[in-house]
């Protein structure tokens, strides 16, 4: 469907309802390796809930449980309450982007997935990126626990959006029952190219949301001696180029496969670059280091053009499962890749100051081989989604 004829009732009650959920995902704050580990403990259940009750009534009674977890947070009398309350807030934001796959895939055509799949993740991104400063100047005026019950208010407007302007979808068919729908994630994993693109995808999202959502700062500060205004202005400078990177591949993704050309091809590519970017990083270049990481990011956005490949593969009835088993992979290496280069740099002794200078290249090193090890096992199994 050529964007200039998608009807607007498209963009006002599909679309703008199901990312304004992630929005709020984002907006709650820094993912951290916990955050990554429970994400990947429900993704699948929760794909079984997509598929059987549709994206709209999941996400919005999932966001409400984000807003009791926000609650819990703010008023909590310990630490095991700030835990519980945290973990509310990861279980109710969980479906938040694969509730919107899920919409997408149901109410718009095939050749618009990659596009939208990718503004979906540059919301995101802006999420994370718009609450900063508000939430600076907030935290100036008021204590942590207030501004907590006032973002509380997000996901409840969030989860009121979907449940008065989403269209409900109409099953075609009875639902699957329980045994049934975990067959069809049987199914999903059996399959030998839903492995090799979860895999690509996977170690491709462990390099990059790891390092972009804590390292990269420590290596900004450690190797290339930036102070924090530095670091954060850097951060920021890439975090761009990742909204870049999403939109740059998702059209031009769209716009391959309207003319037969291949997707999976196009994000291998991608991944590729992104994987001669870390390997210069790890050697230690620092001359234009800023660039590399800028790139690196920039290419990585392309794995996740697999997302709507794989859509596209299944039945619309397994779309809810199809992203979250995906998902799994992904949030599982991200934990990994976080906790992982952790232990690595620790290996070094540390100074008053931040990690060993020597331990990045050894770390970023570890990531660079995993990404690439995703991409050589998608490549070798190409013959198993010939023009996909």
């Amino acid at each position: 469907m050529d964007e200039r004829h998608e009807p607007t009732w498209l963009t006002l009650r599909v679309f703008l309802p199901f990312v304004a959920g992630y929005y709020v995902s984002y907006a709650f704050g820094v993912l951290t390796s916990v955050y990554f580990l429970a994400f990947a403990l429900f993704q699948i259940p929760a794909g079984v809930l997509l598929d059987r009750y549709g994206p709209r009534r999941v996400d919005a009674a999932l966001l409400l449980v984000a807003a009791l977890g926000a609650v819990v947070f703010a008023l909590a009398p310990s630490f095991a309450f700030l835990i519980a309350g945290r973990a509310l807030i990861g279980l109710g934001v969980c479906v938040a982007l694969m509730a919107s796959f899920q919409a997408f895939t149901l109410w718009y055509a095939s050749d618009r997935l990659a596009t939208l799949n990718s503004r979906a993740f540059a919301v995101g991104i802006l999420g994370a990126m718009s609450v900063t400063v508000p939430l600076e100047l907030a935290l100036r005026v008021a204590d942590w626990r207030t501004v907590m019950l006032l973002l509380a208010l997000a996901p409840l407007v969030a989860s009121a959006s979907l449940l008065m302007a989403a269209p409900e979808h109409e099953r075609g068919a009875p639902r699957d029952s329980i045994r049934a729908a975990l067959a069809g994630v049987r199914q999903l994993i059996a399959d030998p190219a839903f492995r090799r693109m979860a895999a690509m995808l996977g170690t491709t999202q462990c390099a990059s949301v790891s390092v972009l959502t804590l390292w990269m700062a420590t290596w900004l500060r450690d190797v290339a001696g930036y102070d924090q205004a530095e670091v954060a202005r850097a951060l920021l400078w890439v975090s761009m180029a990742m909204i870049v990177g999403y939109l740059f591949f998702g059209r031009l993704a769209d716009a391959r496969a309207r003319r037969g050309a291949s997707t999976v091809t196009l994000a291998a590519g991608a991944v590729a670059g992104a994987c001669a970017c870390l390997a210069a990083l790890a050697l230690g270049v620092k001359t234009g280091a800023l660039a590399l990481w800028g790139l690196f990011i920039f290419a990585s956005s392309g794995a996740t053009l697999l997302y709507s490949t794989l859509l596209r593969r299944f039945p619309k009835e397994m779309a809810g499962r199809v992203s979250t088993t995906v998902n799994t992979f992904a949030f599982a290496l991200m934990f990994f890749g976080q906790w992982a280069v952790g232990v690595v740099l620790s290996l070094w002794p540390q100074s008053a100051s931040g990690y060993a200078p020597q331990a990045y290249g050894w770390a970023l090193g570890m990531l660079a081989l995993l990404q690439f090890a995703g991409l050589a096992w998608l490549w070798r199994g190409r013959r198993f989604f010939a023009g996909a």
